[in-house]
C-alpha cells in the first residue's frame, strides 16, 4: 500500500512519553485533538490523535525507562530494510531494526552520525498522517545539527535528498526531493535550549495563531523555550510539554 505522501517525505510524528494520561490531556486542549487509544494489549496504550476525524500524530510509552520524552519524525519509504542498510553504510546507527507494527506498517529507528534520531515508515494499512500542513496537523520537520556538512552527505545517501541553501535570517538548508523541499536543516538555536542538546529532528505543528498557542501551552503546564517570532515562513515558537518533550508551532505566512 502506498502512503499518503511519497517515499522520502516525512509522513508521521509520534511522542514517546512516560505520562500518556497527561499527554492525552495536554495536546487535545492545546490543538483541539481527540485521543484514540489502541485496543491492542501489545500496543501499551499507543494513542492516535485525530483532528476533525483525521489522524495527525501519535503517542506511546518510552522504549526504555531512561528515554527522555521526545517527538519523533517518520519518513515514508517503500522498503524499510533497504533504508536500514543505507543508514549503516552511510555511518549512521540502526537502533531498532525493521519490524512490523501489527498490520499497520513496517518501521525502523536510526540515528545520523551526529546523533539525531529518525524513523522510517513503510505503510501497510496505516499510511501515516491523513492530513498535513493545516492548523492542528504536522507542518514541517527540521534537523537541528552542529555538523550540517556531514548531514548533507548522510541524508543524500540514505534518502536521496539534495541540500539547497534557502533564504533565511541565518544559515538554513532545504532538503530537496524531486520538485519539492521536503524538510529543512539549521544549526542549533542556542537561546533557550540546553547547551549540551544533541542533534535532533524538530517537529512543527501548524496553528492559526502562534502567540495564542504559546500562551495556552503555558496555561496547560508547558513552557515556552523560544517566544513567538517572525520568519520568512511564518510566525513560530518553540515549546516544551509538561513532561519535557520539545516541539514547535508555526502560523504560516500568507
Amino acid at each position: 500500500m502506498r502512503g499518503a505522501v511519497p517515499p522520502g517525505t516525512p509522513c508521521w510524528a509520534d511522542l514517546a512519553t512516560p505520562d500518556l494520561a497527561d499527554t492525552r490531556r495536554f495536546y487535545p486542549e492545546l490543538f483541539g485533538w481527540t485521543a484514540h487509544v489502541s485496543p491492542e494489549p501489545d500496543a501499551h496504550g499507543y494513542t492516535v490523535f485525530r483532528h476533525d476525524g483525521r489522524a495527525v500524530a501519535g503517542a506511546g510509552p518510552p522504549a526504555a525507562p531512561d528515554q527522555v520524552p521526545i517527538w519523533s519524525t517518520y519518513v515514508a519509504t517503500d522498503d524499510a530494510d533497504l533504508v536500514a542498510g543505507r543508514v549503516t553504510a552511510a555511518g549512521g546507527l540502526v537502533f531498532v531494526p525493521p519490524f512490523e507494527v501489527f498490520d499497520q506498517g513496517r518501521m525502523a529507528v536510526f540515528s545520523d552520525p551526529a546523533g539525531a534520531v529518525l524513523s522510517v515508515w513503510q505503510p501497510m494499512t496505516m499510511p501515516g498522517a491523513e492530513v498535513l500542513g493545516v492548523p492542528g496537523s504536522m507542518a514541517w520537520n527540521e534537523l537541528v545539527t552542529p555538523d550540517p556538512e556531514a548531514a548533507k552527505v548522510f541524508y543524500e545517501l540514505v534518502f536521496g535528498w539534495h541540500p539547497e541553501e534557502q533564504p533565511a535570517d541565518g544559515p538554513y538548508t532545504g532538503w530537496r526531493l524531486g520538485d519539492r523541499i521536503v524538510a529543512g536543516m539549521m544549526p542549533p538555536l542556542g537561546d533557550g535550549f540546553p547547551a549540551d542538546l544533541p542533534a535532533y529532528w524538530a517537529v512543527y505543528f501548524a496553528v492559526d495563531d502562534a502567540d495564542a498557542t504559546a500562551d495556552r501551552a503555558v496555561r496547560l503546564g508547558g513552557e515556552v523555550l523560544v517566544p513567538p517570532r517572525d520568519s520568512r515562513s511564518g510566525r513560530y515558537a518553540a515549546l516544551r510539554d509538561p513532561q519535557g518533550a520539545l516541539f514547535s508551532v508555526i502560523a504560516r505566512a500568507g
